[in-house]
């Protein structure tokens, strides 16, 4: 695959002293060149990175996939006025979708299309992660630029940053749509087929009234007594798979910078030889020569690390699911907390029936000490007690079934998701860093290359 889109490109600002040549004509011809190039080729790795997607998930036997075609097939900058009336400038996308019927048949008919912001891809998460808490809900892509090596745009209104989003809300779309679940959703068709009055049909569902706090889901993480012992392992691992993923990052970016210092120092090579050229009369051929060579060379840094940055998505696609796999163990901990409140309920008022049917106070309390004081309840007042204390144990034992059953139910199904989440980050990750070794490989090959190219022009002088 890295060997397949060798020519996507970026325009980086470069600010360096070692970036001197840049100013003369060639390169600023060669500059505009790759920057109308980097779209086309953008484009490339959003087809490539969606034939290997689309194979992976129709072996799954996703529904959704084998009946409806899906792309987010373009992003468009637009202006307008938000709530409070103030105008901003936002994105939306064109989210396509095809029957897969019609396409089997031989025909094919044009797809049907709307517009949607960034914000609505949001909305949908949120109301599957509300409605599926026990799976591995797929995330977005970064809303901001973060870990971005710094000769590139952070601005979320650049058009490649913008590009690279556009891949992984497509990336998103797929994920969902291929989950056996998530795929079945009402809602997530209509996200695809009703561009108008959908939102309002997410919100008449209710799921913000179901989401749970944050406070709650901090407060259970502490007090919980008897985790489920699978989740807690898979919640340390969501943390060092986050860690780690995060170093990593961070030194792709170190390793960016120096590799971007070497090639502009081939840079410096090829005005040298160029100007070295100019006085010298039996070698000037071989000078000139060798200097497009380190040109040319020092140019292909633009389309190098612009290929970087798609595998670095996809690395940080996989940060966000860390977080997204701690989130379905939160869940459960909040379930098996409430367990644990509704049963030391049940027994506390287990414990004041029979206090109240012996008339023995085995623990210290006030009511023990006034009875004491002023003597025994009435027996009628102490059988409406009684009754009233059979009626609420009657229901707390049903409460505990039910809150049983939830929680069993709720880690019997987050830990299938979690495991079907393990095997497909494996082939993903795989993938990615397998990749990304060939692209490396193939640039030092590259490197070697023009060495070699050199030193025959230095042999003909």
């Amino acid at each position: 695959m890295a060997e397949d889109v060798k020519e996507e490109s970026v325009t980086s600002n470069d600010e360096s002293d070692l970036a001197a040549s840049d100013g003369s004509l060639n390169n600023t011809l060669r500059r505009s060149s790759v920057a109308v190039m980097s779209q086309k080729v953008l484009t490339v790795i959003s087809i490539l990175t969606r034939v290997v997607m689309l194979g992976q998930m129709l072996t799954e036997g996703s529904c959704l996939l084998r009946r409806m075609e899906i792309s987010v097939a373009e992003a468009e900058k637009r202006s307008g006025k938000n709530a409070v009336s103030i105008q901003e400038t936002y994105t939306v996308y064109l989210v396509e979708t095809r029957p897969m019927d019609a396409i089997a048949e031989g025909h094919n008919p044009p797809p049907d299309s709307l517009w949607r912001r960034y914000s609505e891809f949001e909305l949908l998460r949120n109301y599957l992660i509300v409605t599926y808490p026990y799976i591995v809900v797929p995330p977005l892509p970064e809303k901001r630029a973060e870990f971005v090596w710094h000769k590139l745009s952070a601005d979320n209104m650049d058009p490649d940053f913008v590009e690279r989003r556009r891949i992984g809300l497509e990336n998103f779309l797929l994920r969902v749509a291929s989950h056996p679940v998530l795929s079945n959703n009402e809602m997530l068709y209509h996200f695809l087929t009703k561009e108008h009055g959908w939102k309002e049909m997410v919100y008449e569902t209710g799921f913000q009234a179901k989401a749970d706090s944050r406070l709650r889901a901090l407060s259970a993480t502490f007090r919980v007594r008897s985790p489920h012992k699978r989740l807690v392992e898979m919640k340390h691992y969501s943390d060092g798979l986050q860690s780690h993923t995060s170093q990593l990052l961070r030194a792709r970016t170190r390793v960016a910078d120096r590799l971007y210092a070497v090639y502009k120092v081939h840079g410096n090579y090829g005005r040298v030889f160029s100007e070295w050229s100019a006085i010298e009369k039996e070698m000037g051929d071989g000078l000139q020569s060798a200097g497009h060579h380190m040109d040319a060379y020092a140019a292909s840094v633009d389309d190098i690390l612009e290929e970087e940055e798609h595998y670095a998505d996809q690395l940080k696609e996989y940060l966000s699911y860390a977080e997204a796999v701690r989130a379905v163990c939160r869940k459960h901990e909040l379930s098996q907390f409430e367990l644990e409140m509704a049963s030391q309920d049940l027994i506390s008022k287990k414990q004041q029936r029979e206090e109240l049917a012996t008339g023995i106070v085995r623990t210290f309390s006030l009511k023990g000490m006034t009875n004491k004081l002023f003597g025994q309840e009435a027996p009628e007042q102490r059988d409406a007690k009684l009754n009233l204390l059979e009626e609420l144990i009657a229901e707390g034992e049903e409460t505990v079934k039910e809150k049983t059953a939830e929680c069993d139910e709720h880690a019997e199904k987050a830990w299938a998701d979690i495991v079907r989440f393990k095997d497909q980050k494996d082939k993903d990750l795989q993938e990615a860093l397998i990749n990304y070794a060939l692209m490396q490989i193939s640039m030092c090959k590259k490197g070697i290359q023009v060495w070699s190219n050199a030193k025959e022009c230095f042999l003909k002088m």
